[in-house]
């Protein structure tokens, strides 16, 4: 897509979790997708016009990539129902880029030249070179939340999902019960590794498939068959073998060990 010119784009319905934006179609159209890029856990492509849209995968979106320029070798094992075919992108290139999505969380955006966006006061990347264990001990000052939550605030951190937070929490030895902003300096610099490294190990298996998610190529992740505490309850801890703990924070699932977490 990038590079290339929309020549169509087909909308399905009026909205997914959102509705689309007025003209949605007619202001992508002629247009050329100058820049493809992630923030967070959206996809940002920059217009020629100088809009933005800011695609959300959701829980089971997906995009499948058919015509005359698809990858060779590009098969999904995972067949696509075509009624939940929503977006339809076609591409002056021959690409044909289709967004799937059976529950409808997903959502799509468009932002004018200069409008302001959701994503405009997020926290830094995890994996990128801007956070670090001052970065965060800085974001979590005087915060009296719990420290569950507040990594789950996307002004803390960008895209740290609750899965990871747990992991990290638990590699860090800190209970999710604890209020953020009572970390201490060595904490916190800890924690910030341990939220790299879960990352990049969750990365390199291939993410993790609990319902939906699979690889471009169709293939599931296997970081769920190395979680130390996530969907664990009631499990031995891999340490001291006390059995895991689930809490409910805000809505959200926390799971951790009572005697190794503090």
């Amino acid at each position: 897509m990038e590079g290339a010119t929309f020549t169509r784009v087909t909308l399905n319905r009026p909205d997914l979790r959102f509705p689309f934006a007025p003209d949605f179609a007619r202001r992508i159209q002629g247009q050329q997708l100058v820049r493809l890029s992630r923030r967070a856990k959206f996809l940002q492509a920059e217009l020629s016009s100088g809009e933005r849209l800011f695609m959300h995968l959701g829980m089971s979106g997906r995009f499948i990539i058919e015509g005359d320029i698809a990858l060779a070798n590009f098969t999904h094992e995972h067949a696509a129902n075509p009624k939940h075919h929503h977006v339809v992108f076609e591409m002056e290139n021959g690409a044909v880029i289709t967004f799937n999505d059976p529950r409808r969380f997903g959502f799509m955006e468009l932002v004018g030249v200069d409008e302001p966006y959701r994503l405009d006061h997020i926290g830094p990347e995890p994996l990128g070179n801007s956070f670090n264990g001052p970065v965060l001990r800085a974001a979590l000052k005087g915060k009296k939340s719990k420290i569950k939550a507040a990594l789950l605030d996307q002004r803390v951190v960008a895209g740290l999902g609750n899965i990871y937070v747990c992991e990290a929490l638990y590699r860090t030895g800190i209970s999710p019960r604890r209020a953020a902003g009572r970390l201490k300096v060595a904490e916190t610099d800890v924690l910030a590794a341990h939220i790299k490294d879960v990352l990049s190990e969750a990365i390199e298996a291939g993410g993790s498939s609990l319902r939906d998610f699979s690889n471009t190529d169709g293939k599931l992740g296997y970081f769920q068959h190395s979680f130390d505490v996530y969907g664990r309850e009631g499990e031995a801890c891999k340490s001291c073998h006390a059995p895991i703990k689930r809490i409910v924070q805000s809505g959200r699932s926390s799971f951790f060990c009572g005697t190794c977490q503090r």
